[in-house]
């Protein structure tokens, strides 16, 4: 069912239990591009799938080092639906799990947070296992220690989930009595999967500027995510 922007407000006011899932467009008001549009980084590439892999990774790995340097937005912000989401924890019971890796809802003070695919800020060495600043990463993808080899710790295509990353994203789902989902197609699983963990009587509010693929009731309302956070 389409709603308006005031009710999707007033949903998200009266909820004492909320779990946000978001995806790329909550990232976009902050000058980070989205995976898929046409302004994506994806753009021009044949096979960014590949460039994102594991066998990338391991083959390839300095194909793989310049493509993942370009995700990095050091200049990017919270905007201010990552404020008002870190905000809503003070007053409400409210987890975000987020398909980003950006780092942004840490930035803006999300406490109760699962990076479902991990962070580009958390970087480690694979052969010494030692935590690296990600800002040694991006000068070299090679351990001054050690010589080893650093990378992001993201979810890679080919590499699988860690088991408690999944069962705390469940936790979230199964808690809430609002489920937000936003700024995502919700296609990519397993994150998709994860609304059907959902308790019963939990109602879902979409808010995305396209309409998705969802099984059973809902709430939408189609807009950018600023317009409904920035009423918060």
């Amino acid at each position: 069912m389409e709603i308006t922007i005031d009710r999707a407000v007033e949903m998200i006011q009266q909820s004492k239990a909320i779990t946000f899932l978001t995806g790329a467009g909550v990232s976009t008001p902050s000058g980070v591009p989205d995976y898929r549009s046409l302004q994506g980084v994806y753009h021009g590439l044949e096979a960014p799938e590949y460039l994102l892999s594991k066998e990338c990774l391991l083959r390839e790995s300095e194909k793989f080092y310049g493509f993942v340097k370009h995700l990095y937005h050091e200049e990017a912000r919270p905007n201010v639906i990552h404020q008002a989401m870190a905000q809503l924890e003070k007053t409400k019971k409210t987890w975000v799990v987020s398909q980003n890796i950006d780092g942004l809802h840490e930035a803006a003070g999300s406490q109760r947070l699962v990076n479902f695919h991990g962070s580009l800020y958390d970087c480690y060495c694979q052969k010494c296992h030692q935590a690296v600043a990600w800002q040694d990463y991006l000068k070299s993808d090679r351990h001054k220690d050690c010589g080893g080899q650093i990378r992001p710790n993201i979810v890679l295509y080919g590499e699988g989930f860690e088991e408690s990353v999944i069962e705390q994203a469940i936790r979230a789902v199964k808690e809430a009595e609002l489920l937000v989902i936003v700024g995502t197609s919700f296609q990519v699983h397993p994150f998709c999967d994860l609304i059907y963990e959902k308790s019963s009587a939990a109602k879902i509010l979409v808010i995305n500027q396209t309409s998705i693929q969802l099984a059973g009731d809902y709430n939408f309302v189609q807009a950018n995510g600023v317009a409904v956070f920035e009423r918060l």
